[in-house]
């Protein structure tokens, strides 16, 4: 079991990905923008993995990666971007900051539980 931080402004989008995390047998903790998740991360509680939008209010992914990274606790810790947005510019500002992987909305709940076994070996 993993301890995750869902980051997404959509309401629906964020029970979707928390949905099929906990079905999957893990912990989710959710965050509507960077600046919750931020607040999340700095209160002293662990994750093993966040998944976060990019376009939010607030802050934006981009910028919540760049501020994870930033943090002794999350320098390794894997962050994917679930997000709408596959242009390669965006993608390379993502890992630019240290995004570790990217997954494209509308997600497939296989893809996404894959791709999170594939981040957490």
């Amino acid at each position: 079991m993993a301890r995750i931080l869902v980051v997404d402004d959509s309401t629906t989008m964020r029970q979707m990905v928390s949905f099929t995390l906990q079905d999957a047998g893990h912990e989710v903790t959710e965050a509507a923008d960077g600046i919750a998740a931020l607040a999340e991360a700095k209160g002293g509680r662990k994750f093993d993995l966040v998944i976060t939008d990019v376009n939010m209010p607030g802050m934006n992914g981009i910028d919540l990666v760049k501020s994870l990274r930033e943090l002794a606790d999350f320098k390794f810790t894997p962050i994917l971007v679930l997000t709408t947005e596959a242009g390669q510019d965006v993608k390379a500002k993502g890992r630019e900051v240290g995004a570790t992987g990217w997954i494209v909305k509308p997600f497939s709940p296989e893809v996404l539980i894959q791709t999170l076994r594939k981040v957490l070996d």
